[in-house]
């Protein structure tokens, strides 16, 4: 599996952790940094990794920042994305079987390595259930599709 994986200041040092433990389960990692102790724009960050899960140059992508909240919301504006934070089991694990979410949000000033971790594990094992779900998400494309955001109307989506 190929992971793009980004953090601003705050998530550097988490993001390096993440990284070792990804490498150490046999994963394709992408990193576009950074590596900062001054402040930087995580929308750039963002946009990054998001663009790559977009255009399906990656399988899945990580975002770490202090709360994981503004990755968040800059990588669900690329066509096909599907992020958000977890901060427990329950939800990088329902986030994966009911949202077949790829891009994982993660929140430097709450989890530790550990938890980090223990959540890219449940992240990237859990399968995504299908069924209703699947009905679901074919509502969220549509919602795409309808406000002028979708995989086949996207710059960056890669063309057959």
């Amino acid at each position: 599996m190929r992971i793009a994986i980004g953090s601003d200041h705050r998530g550097s040092a988490l993001r390096h952790k993440v990284i070792v433990f990804l490498e150490g389960l046999g994963a394709r990692v992408v990193d576009v940094g950074v590596d900062s102790v001054n402040s930087v724009d995580y929308p750039e960050i963002a946009a990054k990794v998001a663009r790559q899960v977009s255009e399906e140059t990656v399988d899945r992508g990580i975002l770490i920042c202090g709360s994981g909240l503004g990755m968040a919301i800059v990588a669900n504006k690329f066509p096909g994305v599907r992020a958000a934070p977890c901060h427990d089991e329950i939800t990088a694990e329902v986030s994966r079987r009911h949202n077949d979410l790829n891009v994982l949000c993660l929140a430097a000033d709450i989890l530790g390595p550990k938890s980090a971790d223990r959540l890219v594990d449940i992240w990237l094992r859990t399968e995504f259930e299908g069924d209703r779900h699947s009905r679901r998400l074919q509502k969220i494309a549509e919602l795409e599709r309808r406000n002028g955001r979708h995989e086949t109307s996207s710059p960056y989506r890669k063309r057959a």
